[in-house]
């Protein structure tokens, strides 16, 4: 899993401001499908927002575990938005830099 600094954190932070949520976690919490939405969309993006519509009280919990999961590193969770980012595997489709 990719460690970031605090100059990385803040940049990544900075890019994601324009974003809206891609991924909604709701009352029936984690599930595989979660976890496959989000690998695909953030080899896609590289940086994503997941909003917690419920499950708040677990949401550090499942955003360590999505992190694991999908090898993303978590930049920052605000309130119920949990941002992360992990770097394309193929440097011609990176767009976001830390």
């Amino acid at each position: 899993m990719l460690e970031l600094n605090s100059k990385e954190r803040s940049s990544l932070l900075r890019q994601s401001h324009g974003l809206s949520p891609k991924v909604r976690i709701g009352k029936k919490g984690l599930s595989d499908e979660i976890i496959n939405n989000v690998n695909e969309i953030i080899e896609k993006n590289e940086l994503i927002k997941i909003k917690f519509v419920d499950s708040k009280d677990s949401k550090k919990d499942i955003v360590d575990i999505i992190s694991k999961k999908t090898d993303a590193a978590v930049v920052k969770i605000i309130g119920n938005i949990a941002v992360l980012y992990r770097q394309a595997k193929e440097s011609d489709k990176r767009k976001i830099f830390p």
